[in-house]
């Protein structure tokens, strides 16, 4: 099982208590310092669609000027945009058995992880 996210966002911190005291060992990954990949954004789009990854009630989106927020329109330019801006994605993506789950509610979690 992997986290992906940033430290600092509230609900990926959220995620990470729940993990914890579920005592469920997780690897994480810090997507502003690790990055991520266009294969990786790409998979994640396959399962779950480009709109539901690219977080526009955060921060990160409402900073970007209109013309970028316009340009997000498919999945290859809401990959452009994430690779460019990682913390415009929705976090945390958990990855359990190369399935995910975006964001975090822990009764999702506990069916997710069931």
């Amino acid at each position: 099982m992997k986290l992906y996210g940033i430290p600092n966002c509230d609900t990926v911190k959220k995620a990470r208590a729940w993990l914890a005291e579920a005592g469920l060992d997780y690897e994480w990954h810090d997507y502003k310092k690790q990055g991520v990949d266009r294969d990786l954004l790409a998979s994640w789009i396959a399962q779950v669609g480009w709109e539901k990854l690219v977080n526009r009630a955060g921060t990160t989106w409402r900073r970007l000027d209109d013309a970028t927020r316009a340009g997000v329109i498919d999945a290859q330019s809401a990959i452009d945009l994430m690779l460019a801006q990682p913390s415009v994605i929705k976090r945390p993506v958990l990855d359990h058995d190369g399935k995910i789950n975006v964001g975090f509610k822990p009764d999702d979690y506990a069916a997710f992880l069931k």
